[in-house]
């Protein structure tokens, strides 16, 4: 697989078949993501990799807080602006018509889309899972670095024949996360990332992008 064909393969998928993910595929992966571009080269990522019975624990222990309706973490970073502008928020809007729509949920259906995000918490089925933590002394061009590494992982995975879900909803259970990790009080839970082989018989409609002339500007002679 080339690079424009994991580019353009890869996207967010929320449905995973329960085949394992072999060790040293992942391990293949991690190394390999770690040439990926850091400031002064100071790789401000810190991952961790659940597999097995400790990904099951911490599917458990999220699906009860569900149950429970225990309240969301307090956020440690924000995920979006308070007042997202145009044409940020006409582009989030379209994402969540064609995400709910694709399932046949309505527009109006809380409920519905409630049911729906809460299978972030089973990783989507997936039979692995990535956490992403960061220095929060770090500044934001290291979170930039970050998201450079995250992306190098999952084009990665693609050329595995893998495919992954990057979710920052794991960033309001990240008590619960750090239950079963227990990271350094020095990092933040920055996202998950759920990993494995796509499950085909999970229908999904593939978001759009914005057209070029939107995005990008060419100043020439």
């Amino acid at each position: 697989m080339d690079v424009y064909e994991a580019v353009a393969s890869r996207r967010a998928v929320r449905g995973f078949s329960g085949r394992p993910v072999p060790r040293q595929t992942l391990e293949r992966v991690l190394s390999a993501a770690a040439w990926a571009p850091s400031g002064s080269n100071i790789q401000p990522w810190h991952t961790y990799v659940l597999t097995g019975e400790p990904l099951a624990e911490l599917k458990k222990r999220a699906g009860e807080r569900l149950a429970s309706g225990d309240p969301w973490d307090e956020p440690e970073y924000e995920q979006y602006p308070p007042a997202l502008k145009s044409p940020y928020r006409e582009r989030r809007s379209a994402f969540g018509e064609q995400r709910y729509g694709a399932l046949g949920i309505a527009r109006e259906d809380l409920e519905a889309r409630q049911r729906a995000a809460s299978a972030n918490w089973d990783c989507f089925g997936a039979p692995a899972a990535l956490f992403c933590y960061i220095d929060r002394d770090m500044g934001r061009p290291q979170w930039s670095d970050v998201g450079m590494y995250l992306q190098t992982v999952m084009l990665l995975l693609r050329a595995e024949g893998l495919h992954s879900c990057p979710q920052m909803a794991w960033s309001v259970y990240r008590r619960t996360v750090a239950e079963i990790l227990s990271p350094p009080d020095g990092l933040i839970l920055f996202c998950g990332m759920s990993i494995g082989f796509e499950d085909v018989t999970v229908g999904y409609a593939r978001t759009g992008r914005a057209p070029l002339d939107e995005t990008v500007t060419f100043v020439e002679a």
